[in-house]
C-alpha cells in the first residue's frame, strides 16, 4: 500500500472517529438523566407507582416534542427503594453514579431525607413525588423540593371545614412511625384549637401492627366524647381502623389526608361513608384535570386511581419550565429556576414556589365518601394566616 495513501486513509479514518467521538459526546450534553429512586414495592408502592406513572407520561410527551426546554431529551432510570430508608440512600447513591442531574424520590418524608442527604452536597435538584411533610425542604437543604400540598396546608383546609361544619371535640390517632402520621393530625389540633375547637384526647398506634381494640376501647371511654375522630393513617392501617371502629359500634365520623383517597379505602365501600379526606385536585367538567384523566387513560390503559397520577404529570411540566428557564442542563441553574417559579399552571390549578421554603402553594381539594364513591366538597387555598408553622 502507497505511503501517500495510507496517511489519507489514517487521516480519513481520525476524521470520521473525530466527527463520531463529537455526534456522541453532543448526544450526552442533549441529554438529561432524571433518577428515580421509587417504591415499585412495600408500603409506599401504592402512592409512589400512580404518581410515577404521571410523570413517565409527561416525560414521553415532552420527548415526542424536543425533550425538556424543547431540547434535552429526559431519560428517566428507575431503581426500587422498596420502601425502606436505608435502601433509598442506596439507591439514590447509585443514580448518583449513573450521571443524574435529578432526583425524584418517593412519597415520604423519611426516605426522601435520606437521598436529599446525598443530593444536596451535589447541587442536584431532589423532588419527592407525593412527600407532603413541610419539615421535609429544611432538614435537606436547598435542593430539596415538595411538590404535593404539604400536611400543615391539608390539615388547615380540613380543620377549617371540620369548624365550619359544627364540629367541636376531636380526638387525634397518631403514629410517631411517620412524620406524616405522627404531625399532620397535630396540624389539624392547632388550627382547630384556634378556630374555637377542642382535642379531647389523643392516642397512638403503631404502624403495620393492625390491632386497634385499646385504641377504641380509650375512645369510647372517654368521658367527654369526640364529634370527630383526625388520623393520617394509611394503608393498611386506616382500613384495619375504620372496620373495628365501626365493628365497635362507634359512629364518630372519621376524617383524614390524601393518603386515603386510594383505590383499597374506596373498596371499603359504605364502611367508609362520611369519611373526608384530600386530594391535589378535582376534575370538573371541562377542567383540564378531567381532561388529562381522559389522556391518561388512553396512556396507561386504565383510568387514574387518585391524584398522585396528575401530581407526577405536573412534576415533568414543571422540570420542562424550569429546564426551558435554565436554558441549560445545569442542575443549579434548574434549582433555581424551580425556586422562581411563581402562578405556574399546573393541570389542577396554579402552582408557586417563589417565596416559599420550597414547598408549593396550591389548591386542596375536600372530598368525602359517599356511597363508595369520592364526592368533591369544595377546592381552595387555605389563608397562610392560618397555616401552623412546621
Amino acid at each position: 500500500m502507497p505511503k501517500l495513501y495510507r496517511l489519507h486513509r489514517a487521516a480519513l479514518y481520525a476524521a470520521v472517529f473525530g466527527m463520531t467521538l463529537a455526534l456522541v459526546s453532543r448526544a450526552s450534553a442533549e441529554e438529561i438523566i432524571i433518577g428515580a429512586a421509587t417504591a415499585q414495592t412495600g408500603g409506599l408502592a401504592p402512592y409512589d407507582q400512580p404518581a410515577l406513572a404521571g410523570l413517565r407520561m409527561a416525560l414521553d410527551e415532552l420527548n415526542a416534542k424536543g425533550g425538556l426546554g424543547g431540547k434535552y431529551t429526559a431519560k428517566l432510570i428507575i431503581k426500587d427503594t422498596r420502601s425502606d430508608t436505608a435502601q433509598t440512600a442506596t439507591v439514590a447513591q447509585e443514580l448518583i453514579d449513573a450521571g443524574a442531574k435529578i432526583m425524584i424520590t418517593p412519597c415520604d418524608a423519611d426516605p426522601s431525607i435520606s437521598a436529599g442527604q446525598l443530593t444536596q452536597p451535589l447541587g442536584i435538584p431532589t423532588l419527592t413525588l407525593c412527600g407532603s411533610a413541610p419539615v421535609l425542604t429544611a432538614a435537606v437543604g436547598d435542593v430539596m423540593f415538595g411538590t404535593y400540598p404539604a400536611d400543615n396546608v391539608q390539615a388547615t383546609a380540613v380543620a377549617n371545614f371540620a369548624i365550619a361544619e359544627g364540629k367541636k371535640k376531636v380526638y387525634l390517632l397518631t403514629s410517631p412511625d411517620s412524620t406524616y402520621t405522627a404531625n399532620l393530625p397535630e396540624y389539624f389540633g392547632k388550627v382547630f384549637e384556634k378556630k374555637g375547637g377542642a382535642v379531647v384526647g389523643r392516642g397512638t398506634f403503631t404502624m403495620g401492627q393492625p390491632d386497634f381494640s385499646a385504641e377504641i376501647t380509650n375512645i369510647k371511654s372517654l368521658a367527654d366524647q369526640p364529634d370527630l375522630i383526625m388520623t393520617a393513617a394509611y394503608e393498611p392501617d386506616f382500613p384495619a381502623f375504620i372496620q373495628q371502629l365501626r365493628g365497635a359500634g362507634v359512629t364518630v365520623p372519621v376524617y383524614g389526608a390524601d393518603a386515603i383517597g386510594t383505590p383499597t379505602v374506596k373498596g371499603l365501600g359504605k364502611l367508609v361513608d362520611g369519611v373526608v379526606y384530600t386530594a391535589a385536585g378535582y376534575a370538573e367538567p371541562g377542567s383540564k384535570l378531567e381532561v388529562f384523566n381522559t389522556a391518561f387513560a388512553k396512556y396507561a390503559g386504565h383510568a387514574p386511581e387518585s391524584t398522585y397520577e396528575v401530581n407526577g404529570y405536573e412534576i415533568g411540566l414543571i422540570l420542562d419550565q424550569a429546564v426551558k428557564t435554565a436554558g441549560s442542563d445545569d442542575p443549579k441553574a434548574i434549582r433555581d429556576a424551580i425556586a422562581g417559579l411563581k402562578d405556574f399552571d399546573g393541570i389542577t390549578g396554579k402552582i408557586t414556589y417563589a417565596g416559599t421554603d420550597r414547598m408549593p402553594l396550591r389548591p386542596v381539594a375536600l372530598m368525602r365518601y359517599e356511597g363508595g364513591e369520592g364526592k368533591h366538597i369544595q377546592t381552595m387555598i387555605p389563608d397562610a394566616a392560618d397555616v401552623p408553622a412546621p
